[in-house]
């Protein structure tokens, strides 16, 4: 049974920074594209950012890249969201996610695995 558990989030003063983190156990970490996405209230989800298999290529949506960095640590089976320079805007639930490819996606529906999210609240 494939498990992705999120951790990381919580309360910050804009401008302020989270590292967000997703442990990944049941399948082979190392030959899985994944990404983080968010879902804010009454909004659709979307991607934030991607990492290959490798973490040699990445994708950020153009509203955080600059700010936020994934990356992966593939002897410790996690995947991290580092977020600087936080917005209001950037509120939301945080939602990692497993492909069960090695390469990255920004679409939701190429992610076959997800975690339950954690809350990123953003005061201003």
């Amino acid at each position: 049974q494939v498990q992705l558990v999120e951790s990381g989030g919580g309360l910050v003063q804009a401008g302020g920074s989270l590292r967000l983190s997703c442990a990944v156990s049941g399948r082979t970490f190392s030959s899985s594209g994944m990404g983080w996405f968010r879902q804010a209230p009454g909004k659709e989800r979307e991607s934030v950012a991607a990492i290959n298999w490798s973490g040699g290529v990445t994708y950020y949506r153009p509203s955080v890249k600059g700010r936020f960095t994934i990356s992966r640590d593939n002897a410790k089976n996690t995947v991290f969201l580092q977020m600087n320079s936080l917005k209001p805007e950037d509120t939301a639930v945080y939602y990692c996610a497993a492909r069960a490819t090695a390469t990255m996606s920004s679409v939701s529906y190429e992610y076959s695995y997800w975690g339950q999210g954690t809350q990123v609240t953003v005061s201003s």
